[in-house]
């Protein structure tokens, strides 16, 4: 059974409302014996789609420090953040990722040359394939400049949003771009979120898809994470027991945890 959520955003987060109590007490609800809130941190996100993705870090740290000490004999929650990536802000997140202590952070690719593939604007000049390609080449440009994050998340977000919802998505056909991809992640020595909001948009699968999670370990990939992506306390632990039963089925015997920036290996299926 796993037991801890590490992709978790609350009132922190611009497309969130929660407060970290709601996401707190419905953790424990589930059983649950770590929360990692992982709060969006998008430097530069365009004024235009109205959301900042921006947080006071001090307020932050407060919060989470009263909230930790409140539920420390029933939860441990961590603190962590989602690292909105694009090459040119490499050092202002090495800055911010120097001056603050947290657990944990995820790198994300949520905007490419400015441009949220969750907006059609995305899509209008260029195809489907073009679109999931490109998305790939700014995961691969992103590590290649900056590094000082744990795991790398919802590698395929971009299929959620593409206009054949993800009909002609497969392995298969972005093998070397993906490849590229995944050989430049485990690289830099850092590993990938299983983001199981792929079920919840009706994917059919968790983030990245089956056969990329396959190929990763195929590759030499071992270090993984287990996410939500909640935005909402009913989104916590989200389709977590097929997630489990996916990678127990690929050959995975271990997800991670982290506690100041070091893994701590959860055996699966006990």
């Amino acid at each position: 059974m796993i037991q801890a959520d590490y992709h978790v955003h609350s009132h922190f987060s611009s497309d969130s409302k929660a407060s970290m109590e709601e996401m707190v007490e419905k953790a424990i609800q589930l059983g649950m014996k770590k929360i990692c809130f992982t709060d969006h941190m998008d430097y530069d996100f365009p004024k235009q789609y109205g959301l900042p993705f921006v947080f006071d870090p001090e307020q932050y740290f407060k919060e989470l420090a009263d909230i930790s000490e409140r539920y420390k004999n029933k939860i441990k929650v961590l603190t962590g953040i989602e690292l909105g990536l694009q090459p040119y802000l490499a050092d202002r997140f090495k800055k911010l990722m120097q001056q603050y202590d947290f657990d944990f952070a995820i790198g994300s690719s949520h905007l490419v040359n400015q441009i949220d593939p969750y907006q059609t604007e995305y899509w209008k000049s260029k195809s489907t394939e073009e679109g999931i390609v490109t998305y790939f080449q700014s995961i691969i440009d992103n590590v290649k400049a900056f590094t000082d994050f744990q795991v790398y998340g919802h590698l395929d977000y971009v299929v959620r949003y593409a206009p054949d919802k993800n009909q002609s998505y497969t392995y298969n056909k972005y093998a070397e771009i993906i490849d590229e991809m995944l050989k430049t992640i485990l690289e830099t020595g850092k590993g990938i979120e299983v983001n199981t909001s792929g079920y919840k948009y009706g994917l059919g699968y968790a983030h990245p898809q089956t056969d990329v999670l396959k190929r990763y370990k195929e590759l030499g990939g071992e270090l993984i994470t287990i996410g939500s992506d909640g935005h909402k306390p009913e989104h916590l632990g989200y389709d977590f027991p097929c997630a489990e039963e996916m990678l127990i089925s690929l050959g995975f015997k271990y997800y991670a945890t982290f506690e100041k920036k070091k893994p701590v290996f959860e055996k699966l299926g006990i």
